[in-house]
């Protein structure tokens, strides 16, 4: 891999409020592989989304070359949460899910907090989407809560997951087992239980999405 190495000024703002210019090395890199080049990636999410849940996988897939969408159940902006309780910003919706088909992607990112699962698993439109999704053997990555949605669409019967500690009897009782590990990894599925888990959930959805085929393939 051929890289051109520059070194440019860049201002810093230093203790105490002073400015102080200083030089970093910047890498350019000429030519880089990137695992998930031609795919595309749906978020379902709506209002109550835990931010960090849906913000940094999503900027691990960039980071990999993966475009993303998110689909949500209402127009316009979803509202974000921090802790679940704290107002954190909004994303901007690309696409309502009653508009979208599980053919427009090559894989589906489930993020957690509890409103957000919680409000799509009662709309028709988010469990037909995430049914749809498992039937078509794509891979999927859910995270703290977000395993409500497929346990509506009885889509955790006979998997090994893991999940925010409150919902794992919900899990048992949809037939999956549950156990409670940073990742697990069975089929399709990729689970993590918490925002804690975050640097190791990343980095198994990008290996298991660029393992799967691209539908541009």
């Amino acid at each position: 891999m051929q890289a051109l190495v520059r070194k440019c000024p860049v201002w810093l703002r230093g203790i105490r409020g002073r400015e102080h210019p200083t030089r970093v090395t910047v890498r350019k890199v000429e030519t880089m592989d990137y695992p998930l080049n031609n795919k595309t990636v749906a978020f379902v999410a709506t209002d109550g989304v835990e931010r960090v849940e849906l913000e940094q996988p999503r900027g691990a897939l960039y980071g990999a070359g993966a475009r993303s969408e998110i689909l949500s159940i209402h127009p316009g902006e979803i509202q974000a949460r921090q802790f679940d309780l704290n107002p954190a910003g909004t994303f901007p919706v690309d696409r309502l899910l009653a508009d979208a088909s599980a053919d427009d992607y090559d894989a589906l990112v489930l993020p957690g907090g509890t409103m957000n699962p919680d409000q799509l698993r009662m709309n028709k439109d988010a469990v037909a989407f995430v049914k749809a999704f498992v039937e078509s053997g794509k891979p999927i990555g859910v995270i703290c809560h977000g395993p409500w949605t497929l346990v509506e669409a009885d889509a955790v019967r006979g998997r090994r997951m893991t999940s925010w500690p409150s919902l794992r009897t919900d899990l048992r009782n949809a037939g999956a087992e549950v156990v409670d590990e940073e990742v697990v990894i069975d089929g399709q599925l990729t689970s993590s239980r918490s925002p804690a888990d975050l640097p190791a959930f990343c980095a198994a959805i990008v290996d298991q999405f660029a393992r799967a085929p691209s539908r541009a393939a």
